[in-house]
């Protein structure tokens, strides 16, 4: 696998109305990130959706979702995807780039469970005929 340089693209200078930051033009749709904090720190995504106050939708050797950019480092690494691109299209393109992407386990099946055998209970005498034996006798 290739070794790639990461790209400082998040300026903190400017303040929104939530104390956000201002994102440059480096997460763009398509663009390789490495994932710095979370469950996936580590790992390889692609740039699927840009959303907004410094949010974007990320895919790849990770788990598809919303994700803050202060989470990301960019690379200078893009693939050519479309907006909100399929996951196996973003699979065959990042193999291109030479990253391996696991194959999620697909659900068990739910295995059939045996079944009670029911218990045939003998059929009793109703009371008007134990009442009627009674008499009898």
């Amino acid at each position: 696998m290739e070794e790639f340089y990461a790209v400082s693209a998040v300026g903190k200078n400017s303040k929104t109305k939530q104390g956000s930051f201002e994102v440059f033009e480096m997460f763009t749709v398509g663009r390789v990130c490495l994932k710095k904090a979370g469950r996936d720190a580590g790992k390889c995504c692609v740039v699927i959706e840009d959303l907004e106050n410094g949010y974007v939708t990320i895919d790849g050797q990770t788990r598809r979702k919303k994700c803050n950019v202060e989470h990301l480092e960019p690379t200078q690494k893009t693939v050519k995807i479309g907006k909100n691109e399929e996951h196996e299209k973003v699979k065959t393109e990042l193999e291109k780039l030479g990253f391996k992407i696991k194959e999620k386990k697909e659900p068990k099946q739910p295995s059939q469970r045996p079944k009670k055998e029911k218990i045939q209970k003998k059929k009793t005498d109703s009371k008007k005929d134990q009442k009627k034996e009674k008499t009898k006798e």
